[in-house]
């Protein structure tokens, strides 16, 4: 039987009939999975969440529960997803109405939370694409303060703070003075997040291939930039005190209880759990992928690509850090001999050897020599001489995150970089690229399951979605935009997500079995997982995920909503609360995200949906046209959704239909054997470029 270049299977049945079955589409390799998995988990999180919170911490102290929580809830987590969507092969609607219709509600709570993060999380994106876009001018914009116009004297706003602060916040999002004040669209950013949807829709609609395609790039190319960063970085003064600083244990914080909350937060987001992509990507893959090595895999990856971030951000910042010194020396070196023509100071208070007449030459060691004397002297009146400690290690404790961290800070060490836009231009562009590979999950994790459940053609569904979300999301590219972002960003998945990642936890541990769940991953992996991951997902990991729960709670009870606002006037941040309607946005995004579990349960439970049937329908790829199928229960057995088989003999949970059984000559049902023996899915790996679309 002729073999197409998409995938499918052929069966030659013994009388020379032959049934072509073809099947889901997958990926062209498994490089292209494991790459399109850590495209997904390794995020903007990773370059500017994870370093502040190794700074905030206790630096290297950090790693040890972030390491520990990443074993005991991360590794379990992910291999519990990558397992569930690789058997059931089904996005996550489709996933969590076969374990039990009741909880059906996961996966829609799972789209609407994946929807609510793509809204915010490409406006991230657009203002990277913005900064890439003016990187291609020497200087760079934002490498001095700009003058009044007509004028000689330099803007007040930027001259209060500093010139990459003004940028940002004056020429880059025109921001308003707070949320209540909406100041109209910010065209600028209006194009830019245009061009970023435009993006993300023209990658999703070609499918998993065509994603997978540019995950070559988009996953490779942030390593290559923050290797070349890391070289670079390193060759500049004051990096080693940044590395230092890094990996100076504070073993009294790490016994702190935040600090191990804040650690199972970082690890549970920057896996992607929850969103649903995981799955997504997982449901693609042949039935006996060694889900197992894939998830301890990405999960090392992930963890060790946050370091080698780190490492860089702190390098970079021990840079800077030196910059600041400096200039803080020679500021107040001119203090001192201000203070000396004003016979405030004596001239035998500056010890012997020391030359002031150069200021720029004075060296940190010498100014805090002299300053020591000085304070001394002078302990009484040595506060209202105004001269600062100037400390390398006060500005490395200055913890700087989200985008302080990557629009101001490393903004202002690269113009100090020789060779400035090259760097500007890569950095932006490696930010770019790590928001694009968790943009595609993000978006796979709506699309996989729509798709799977209602039977749509993915272009018309991801154009839709795309069209939507950004028509929506120019909510964000208001003057006020950033503080929108500010409000998603804390409120709708924090809560919601970890919800989601319980429930899926017990709805495998407890309502399908534990045990029967071992099994199924023994026959698609031909060996018994640990039993560690036993104790993990039936007690354990639901007890820490509850513990966390409990303290986010708490957390948001104890801290009123607020925000970081950007006073014009006195060019400062100012922490201000969210006003009335502000709160009830705040709640109505924890509650929509999380409201399809209570309603669906609802329905399921008083029977308005019947439990006997998921309401799905199963699709049937023949040749570019999708062939819909009502899904039909098993009377006996829920659980087994093909005839004659336990769950552990089925080759892959879906509704039975004509792909997965074939009529025999006495009209029976059989079911087909893989070509490698084993009951399911034969599996082609090849090119797919003539693969309809709709098929995806």
């Amino acid at each position: 039987c002729e073999i197409y270049k998409w995938r499918k299977e052929c069966d030659v049945e013994e009388g020379g009939s032959d049934a072509e079955e073809e099947e889901r589409p997958a990926w062209n390799s498994k490089l292209q999975y494991i790459l399109a998995q850590v495209g997904f988990s390794v995020g903007l999180g990773n370059v500017w969440r994870f370093p502040y919170l190794c700074q905030k911490n206790g630096g290297g102290a950090y790693l040890v529960p972030y390491l520990i929580l990443l074993i005991l809830i991360g590794i379990p987590l992910f291999f519990l997803e990558l397992a569930v969507g690789q058997r059931i092969r089904r996005g996550s609607i489709g996933v969590w109405n076969y374990i039990s219709p009741r909880l059906g509600g996961i996966g829609f709570a799972s789209c609407v939370v994946c929807f609510f993060v793509a809204l915010y999380y490409n406006v991230i994106i657009s203002w990277s694409l913005f900064y890439f876009s003016q990187s291609f001018q020497q200087p760079l914009p934002w490498h001095e303060c700009p003058l009044v116009k007509n004028k000689t004297n330099v803007v007040p706003e930027c001259e209060k703070s500093s010139a990459t602060t003004y940028y940002w916040y004056r020429e880059a999002l025109d921001i308003s003075d707070s949320i209540s004040e909406s100041g109209g669209l910010n065209w600028k950013m209006t194009v830019c997040l245009l061009v970023a949807w435009s993006m993300v829709c023209l990658a999703m609609i070609k499918g998993i291939q065509s994603s997978g395609k540019v995950m070559y790039f988009s996953s490779l190319f942030p390593y290559v930039v923050l290797v070349c960063f890391l070289v670079r970085s390193l060759l500049l003064k004051g990096s080693m005190d940044g590395i230092r600083h890094m990996f100076t244990p504070k073993l009294e914080i790490m016994l702190e209880a935040k600090v191990w909350r804040e650690a199972a937060t970082q690890v549970f987001f920057a896996l992607g759990l929850g969103f649903g992509g995981v799955i997504a990507f997982s449901s693609y893959n042949k039935r006996d992928n060694n889900c197992h090595f894939d998830a301890v895999l990405v999960s090392f990856i992930n963890f060790f690509t946050s370091v080698l971030a780190t490492l860089v951000v702190f390098a970079v910042l021990g840079f800077k850090a030196n910059i600041m010194n400096s200039k803080c020396v020679a500021m107040n070196t001119n203090k001192i001999l201000t203070l000396l023509g004003s016979g405030i100071l004596e001239q035998n208070l500056i010890p012997h050897p020391m030359n002031l007449t150069q200021v720029n030459q004075v060296s940190g060691e010498d100014y805090h020599k002299m300053i020591d004397h000085i304070k001394g002297v002078k302990q009484d009146k040595f506060e209202s001489l105004g001269l600062e400690a100037c400390s390398i290690e006060d500005e490395l404790n200055k913890a700087v995150q989200g985008t302080g961290l990557a629009f101001i800070a490393f903004t202002e060490a690269m113009t100090h970089f020789p060779a400035s836009p090259f760097w500007s231009v890569m950095f932006f562009l490696m930010l770019v690229n790590l928001g694009l590979g968790s943009m595609f999950g993000t978006i796979e994790g709506i699309l996989t399951p729509l798709i799977d459940t209602f039977k749509v053609r993915k272009e018309f569904l991801t154009v839709g979605c795309c069209v939507l979300a950004f028509s929506i999301g120019l909510l964000f590219v208001q003057r006020s935009g950033n503080y929108f972002v500010t409000m998603f960003d804390d409120y709708s998945a924090t809560l919601p997500l970890l919800i989601v990642v319980i429930l899926e936890n017990v709805a495998i541990a407890w309502f399908y079995g534990i045990d029967k769940f071992f099994e199924d991953l023994k026959d698609m992996l031909g060996f018994t997982p640990y039993r560690f991951y036993y104790y993990m997902w039936k007690y354990i990991t639901p007890i820490l995920l509850m513990v966390l729960l409990c303290s986010s709670f708490i957390q948001l009870i104890m801290t009123p909503p607020s925000y970081s606002a950007w006073i014009q006037e006195e060019a400062i941040e100012k922490t201000l609360r969210f006003p009335p309607w502000g709160i009830v946005v705040c709640i109505s995004l924890v509650v929509m995200a999380i409201l399809p579990v209570p309603v669906v349960f609802g329905l399921r439970y008083f029977n308005i949906i019947s439990e006997n049937t998921s309401g799905l329908s199963t699709v049937s790829y023949k040749k570019g046209r999708i062939i819909k199928e009502t899904a039909r229960p098993e009377e006996d057995d829920d659980a087994s959704l093909i005839h004659g088989k336990s769950p552990s003999e089925a080759p892959s949970p879906m509704p039975g239909n004509s792909i997965y059984r074939k009529q025999s000559g006495s009209g029976g049902t059989d079911v087909d054997t893989a070509p490698n023996g084993r009951y399911g899915i034969g599996y082609l790996m090849a090119d797919m470029p003539d693969m309809p679309e709709s098929d995806l």
